[in-house]
């Protein structure tokens, strides 16, 4: 099986995992649990199949993407009591499940469109939308309001992956280079509490002391 179809199936899954824990901190019954875990698991590929006009999306496609997060939402229902902190492995999955995602999405969106530019953007989206999704469904607090870096770990991982293309490694390397910068910096966000500055509010100019 080729290297991005199994990153493909692995983030699927990966997310539609994190979809699942969000159901079980909700307390949801087995068709919320696999609602949310198909929302999540789909949701960010899906827009980029959209907005690449690679129709049917992806999972209309080939359904056994469906599958994958209906196995995944199910076992986890019958598992997730056993996890100590699911929140904490939510955001764990979600690192892993936005690693992965952030090639498969490039590497779709440099096939499609040929740019690197336009590859980058659709790693970011593949790589978060689905955990956004996830959230507002949930009423979690969003991955994306945190202070951690989240969406720019997802453009690390996609820009790397596109530059080690670039460069002539076999796609291979190159997606395992994406996957790990990515995984990396995302990973010490949630660790070590990586960001960047916000904005930070200032007062504004008194118009007398304007000449």
């Amino acid at each position: 099986m080729p290297v991005l179809e199994w990153l493909d199936y692995a983030g699927v899954a990966v997310f539609a995992a994190t979809g699942a824990l969000a159901a079980s901190r909700k307390q949801l019954d087995l068709v919320g649990f696999i609602f949310l875990a198909a929302v999540t698991g789909t949701g960010g590929g899906s827009v980029r199949d959209v907005l690449l006009g690679a129709t049917p999306v992806f999972w209309v496609e080939k359904p056994v993407y469906l599958l994958i997060c209906a196995a995944v939402a199910i076992l986890t229902f019958f598992t997730a009591h056993l996890v100590e902190s699911r929140y904490k492995l939510l955001l764990w999955l979600d690192a892993a499940g936005l690693a992965a995602y952030s090639v498969m999405g490039a590497a779709k969106g440099l096939a499609i469109s040929g740019s690197m530019t336009v590859a980058i953007v659709t790693g970011m989206l593949t790589a978060t939308f689905g955990g956004v999704l996830r959230d507002i469904l949930a009423g979690e607090p969003s991955v994306l309001m945190r202070p951690e870096i989240y969406v720019t770990a997802a453009g690390i991982g996609a820009a790397a992956f596109v530059a080690a293309d670039a460069s002539g490694l076999p796609l291979l390397a190159a997606s395992a280079i994406g996957v790990l910068a990515a995984f990396m910096v995302r990973g010490g966000a949630l660790a070590f509490g990586w960001s960047i500055s916000p904005y930070r509010p200032r007062p504004g100019r008194n118009p007398d002391d304007i000449v």
